[in-house]
């Protein structure tokens, strides 16, 4: 069973993701609430697998809440998925980098929804692919390599590099496996290694860190994420 928190200010949009997710065999909401800092403590009592936050909230914001449940050893296995009517790019940095494990708009179909809560569930990044191209045209703008991800290079040995680099393609673990000639079960060890060389909270910020150090080149992956 997938435990899911419900964290909007609009009541309307919350009884609408309950009902969408009731309705499915195998996901229950267990709580919800108006703004992050009930969020937050909602997510300590219940200690949901996934929490579902909006944005921009009154008080404390999406990200703020996000942070809070991030820097919470007792939270480490809530995964965060920030919810919002825009996608723009600053939110999704912002987003990423307090510890969520993926970003979806809220104009998402129904199906592809209730699909982006069983990948955030498993522990897979999840970002919708609007955002992903924003993600993608702003590191377009930046000379390679020159993010702050360079300095967690010499911490990786080549095949955890090379891993990150397809976890950033958008590749699963069954898929890196293919493409390394590895098994599965090597390849996610690759990537379980990376995250915590990286202190990394998910694989969300193992993309992050990818782009940051010039692992992939904007240019010539981005139709991966189509």
């Amino acid at each position: 069973m997938i435990r899911v928190l419900l964290v909007d200010d609009q009541p309307l949009i919350r009884s609408g993701f309950r009902a969408l997710l009731d309705a499915e065999d195998g996901i229950e909401v267990v709580a919800e609430a108006a703004d992050g800092a009930e969020g937050v403590r909602l997510a300590g009592e219940h200690l949901p697998d996934i929490a579902l936050i909006d944005v921009q909230m009154p008080l404390v914001d999406g990200i703020e809440a996000t942070r809070r449940i991030a820097a919470d050893p007792a939270l480490a296995s809530v995964h965060v998925v920030i919810l919002t009517n825009y996608g723009l790019d600053e939110y999704v940095f912002k987003a990423l980098r307090a510890g969520a494990a993926g970003f979806l708009v809220k104009d998402i179909e129904p199906e592809d929804f209730l699909h982006a809560v069983r990948v955030a569930a498993r522990g897979d990044a999840l970002l919708a692919p609007s955002i992903t191209r924003k993600l993608i045209d702003r590191y377009l703008t930046l000379p390679p390599g020159t993010g702050t991800g360079r300095q967690g290079l010499a911490e990786l040995t080549n095949r955890e590099r090379e891993a990150v680099t397809l976890v950033a393609q958008g590749l699963s673990n069954d898929e890196i496996a293919a493409r390394m000639v590895i098994s599965p079960l090597t390849a996610k060890t690759h990537v379980n290694r990376a995250m915590t060389k990286l202190h990394a909270r998910d694989r969300a910020q193992l993309v992050v860190f990818a782009y940051e150090a010039g692992l992939v080149t904007p240019g010539a992956d981005q139709d991966l994420f189509r």
